[in-house]
């Protein structure tokens, strides 16, 4: 494995596990407020280039991504489509 594809592997984890623990945050809230709590701390706080490989990593599969995350964030990523 290349330097390069380490530091894609690591990112995407990264990526992942941060994702992961917005979701696991907003899990108390009731369903509605935790898909606009997560949606809008990703919007609010992540840089376009981490949302938009947060994007292409739901599109690719979204494998290990808490389903909150996903079911919050995929509606509005084939939005923009």
């Amino acid at each position: 494995m290349s330097h390069d594809e380490m530091h894609r592997t690591g990112t995407k984890d990264k990526l992942v596990r941060m994702a992961n623990q917005i979701a696991a945050f907003f899990e108390a809230y009731p369903r509605t407020e935790a898909l606009d709590g997560v949606a809008a701390h990703i919007r609010n706080f992540w840089t376009p280039r981490m949302r938009k490989q947060l994007t292409e990593y739901i599109e690719a599969g979204a494998e290990g991504l808490s389903p909150l995350l996903t079911a919050a964030i995929a509606p509005k990523a084939k939005a923009k489509s």
